[in-house]
């Protein structure tokens, strides 16, 4: 069977997908995985990266052409997000994904709730004054996600726009849009290390990128159309199936 009809698919729903509101990863990770299960994990690792890194790149020249995004923020979340994914990446051996499910879980679980909770949650745009206070936690909060992305890796877009809503009063499109910028940090930092090793297959890699351009620019051009409520009920659904997708594996784990 010719997987790669099947993969470039899977590619088109995690743009779209993860333009809007994060978590490609959870469309083109188990499509690779499931369909090419010879392959070393590294190496479908690296093709994923490849195709999410020019969806993403894609993602955000789109939303910069139709949302102005607080450039003086958004920049160091992404450097810390970049050099955070470089130190996750180094010490990704050394913890379990076993460890990182429950907790990524029960964070799910939160934030699914105050979203729920909070009617008005990311409703509206009313951020806050950039001073140097907002500079520095934009930066460690990049790094952390960085960090966590490098590590191990669902939700990071999700965790992404909460904080966006939460720490610093965006609106979910915004927050969306925002999220794109640092997203784009981890992956290139990510790519900086499978490109070299030789973990990319350019034969699979190149075409699921360009089916998820076209994902990322469709998802991308749903988001600003509908605005911030349909992004905000992309977001609720998104954490939802990551919490039973986490709770699944946690359950087959010890079962």
């Amino acid at each position: 069977m010719d997987v790669l009809p099947w993969l470039c698919a899977a590619a088109f729903c995690a743009g779209l997908i993860d333009a809007a509101v994060g978590g490609g990863g959870l469309v083109q990770v188990p499509a690779l995985f499931g369909l090419m299960p010879d392959r070393v994990p590294a190496t479908l690792l690296g093709s994923n990266k490849l195709s999410a890194a020019a969806g993403t790149c894609f993602a955000v020249r789109s939303y910069v052409r139709r949302v102005k995004l607080p450039w003086r923020l958004v920049t160091p979340a992404a450097i810390g997000a970049f050099a955070g994914s470089f130190g996750g990446a180094s010490v990704v051996s050394r913890v379990p994904a076993s460890w990182m499910r429950p907790v990524v879980l029960v964070l799910m679980l939160v934030m699914a709730a105050y979203t729920l909770a909070r009617k008005d949650f990311g409703q509206h745009h009313a951020p806050a004054r950039i001073g140097a206070r907002q500079l520095a936690t934009a930066t460690l909060l990049g790094a952390a996600i960085g960090f966590y992305d490098g590590v191990f890796g669902p939700g990071t877009g999700s965790f992404l726009i909460f904080l966006f809503v939460r720490v610093f009063a965006f609106d979910f499109l915004h927050a969306s849009a925002s999220a794109k910028v640092v997203n784009l940090g981890t992956n290139l930092a990510a790519l900086l290390f499978f490109v070299p090793t030789g973990h990319v297959m350019w034969d699979v890699a190149l075409p699921m990128a360009a089916f998820n351009i076209a994902g990322a620019l469709a998802g991308t051009r749903l988001a600003v159309k509908h605005g911030t409520g349909f992004v905000r009920v992309l977001f609720i659904a998104l954490v939802a199936t990551l919490a039973v997708k986490l709770g699944y594996d946690i359950w087959r784990s010890v079962g």
